[in-house]
């Protein structure tokens, strides 16, 4: 075997467990998220008043978008893995001129929202929900409280997508555990507190957003210094390289003003419905984002690394084979998680939120928009791998563009659709939204890059989906009598696990007896 086999192999080994160390931390990092929105949901259920922190936490959150995961680190990751093989000092100067761009940047869009909140929020919500004047002031001074976090999490993600390109993965994919652990311990007690100055006990959920966001930037620095990127002295706020970043952050721009005017008619429709609609979509994307973050998300931030390194290099065909494993590692894990969240649903959000304020009726209309979601969730994977690629092949217009149809195509549904069949809809579009997006994005990767049709549709592609359904079918057929809703905590606890675990088993079982064997070895194998 040549130098030249062997490369590809060393790469893709490389892939899956940076990924898995980002799973790992991440997985963390979501069962504290869970944890959080646990005790918000005990402690105000599905109210008005968590309706006006979703609203005033969406304002930071989708210009978040924009300068951290989005379109920022899609930017910065290929560049600044360029600019490195021209030497560290180089790549120092890139990373700190970028950290002061950054910070000037959204500190002028802090400012504006900051002076601005009531015009925000009276656009980003309907006449129904402005005319509650209670929550009308507490949404307005959420946004204001949270308005720097955008700051904050601009600069972690920047120092993070250096220190992945660094090769470090784990740490950095802990730091939202902080997060989600400042805001637990705001919540429980910064309440009592704020009531006896006079102020509403839901602004410690604000409190602990700006705070947790702090922490997360703050972890990443000392890794930053210890690694030896810390600020050379010099800055370059005009060269190629930062140009180059701005331009295709530019570019991205316009597909997140596409995605950010998608969330505003989303929100307006939501605040439109019945009251506790937006806290409803809510709580089910975050248990959507559950699989999607721990796995498709520490999937694509290491396929973007090594990807890139290989492009860069000018290898091309391993290149594709990095992405190649990434497309097949998607596919492995989360079918199964589609196949045991679609069958356990209702029970999931029951077991996770249906406690203090958080009532049945709350469990139901969660859980319908869980499923709605749920539709999305393989192509949700498929994008957050396929869309930082084009970025890689310096051909980031094709996303954009792509982005910019498919939610038009989902704005267009949901206006036609809402007014009938009322909130879940809008979980549905963003499903339809994204199962158009990935296939099109699809479509111009394989043009791109000279892909064949059995890279992305194949017998063995059939094979997880047959033991997705097979896992789904086993755990619904004996969900009723293991897992009781009226039972006790830990006597549910134990029957969702044995009804994860059987469906778990099923789903590899099928695998193992279909000759899958060899590469479920591969993905887990470790040199």
């Amino acid at each position: 075997m040549t130098s030249g086999e062997k490369k590809p192999r060393r790469g893709m080994s490389s892939l899956i467990f940076s990924s898995l160390k980002m799973a790992t931390a991440t997985f963390s990092s979501r069962i504290l998220g869970l944890v959080r929105e646990q005790v918000m949901a005990a402690t105000f259920g599905a109210s008005g008043i968590t309706d006006a922190f979703t609203v005033a936490y969406r304002v930071p959150n989708m210009l978040r978008d924009l300068f951290a995961e989005g379109a920022f680190s899609s930017a910065f990751v290929p560049v600044f893995t360029k600019v490195r093989q021209l030497g560290d000092r180089e790549a120092r100067t890139l990373l700190w001129s970028m950290a002061i761009i950054l910070t000037l940047l959204t500190g002028t869009i802090v400012t504006a929202v900051i002076i601005f909140a009531p015009e925000v929020v009276h656009l980003m919500t309907d006449k129904d929900f402005v005319a509650d004047e209670e929550r009308m002031v507490i949404t307005v001074q959420m946004v204001r409280i949270m308005a720097p976090f955008l700051t904050l999490v601009s600069l972690a993600a920047l120092f993070m997508g250096a220190l992945n390109t660094l090769k470090m993965f784990f740490v950095p994919a802990l730091a939202p555990a902080l997060f989600n652990v400042v805001m637990i311990i705001c919540m429980f007690t910064l309440p009592p507190h704020l009531e006896a100055r006079g102020f509403h006990a839901a602004l410690a959920l604000a409190l602990g957003v700006i705070l947790g966001g702090f922490v997360q930037m703050l972890l990443q620095i000392p890794l930053v210094l210890y690694k030896g990127f810390g600020p050379t002295g010099q800055w370059s706020f005009k060269s190629e390289w930062t140009g180059s970043i701005l331009n295709r952050l530019g570019i991205g721009t316009i597909g997140i003003a596409a995605t950010q005017i998608n969330i505003l008619i989303t929100t307006i429709l939501a605040t439109g419905t019945q009251l506790g609609a937006v806290s409803w979509l809510t709580y089910a994307f975050r248990l959507f984002q559950f699989p999607v973050g721990i796995l498709s998300v520490s999937i694509a931030g290491s396929n973007l690394v090594h990807f890139s390194d290989e492009w860069k290099a000018g290898r091309e065909k391993e290149a594709a084979k990095i992405l190649k494993t990434s497309y097949l590692m998607s596919w492995v894990v989360i079918i199964p998680a589609f196949a045991l969240l679609m069958a356990l649903s209702e029970e999931t959000v029951h077991l996770i939120f249906e406690r203090g304020a958080f009532d049945s009726r709350d469990t139901q209309m969660a859980s319908i928009a869980l499923r709605m979601y749920l539709w999305g969730l393989p192509f949700y994977g498929l994008y957050k791998i396929f869309a930082p690629t084009f970025f890689s092949v310096d051909r980031p217009k094709v996303p954009v563009f792509i982005s910019m149809a498919a939610i038009g195509v989902n704005i267009i549904f949901c206006l036609i659709m809402v007014p009938h069949y009322g909130f879940s809809i809008l979980a549905l579009g963003t499903s339809l939204s994204m199962f158009l997006n990935c296939s099109l994005q699809g479509f111009f990767l394989a043009r791109i890059l000279k892909l064949e049709t059995s890279f992305f549709f194949s017998w063995r592609l059939l094979k997880f989906v047959i033991a997705g359904g097979l896992s789904w079918w086993s755990v619904t057929s004996i969900k009723g009598t293991w897992y009781l809703l009226e039972g006790a905590l830990l006597e549910r606890s134990v029957g969702f696990l044995g009804c994860v675990a059987l469906g778990a088993l099923v789903y590899i079982s099928f695998l193992l007896l279909t000759g899958e064997a060899k590469l479920i070895k591969k993905l887990l194998n470790k040199k």
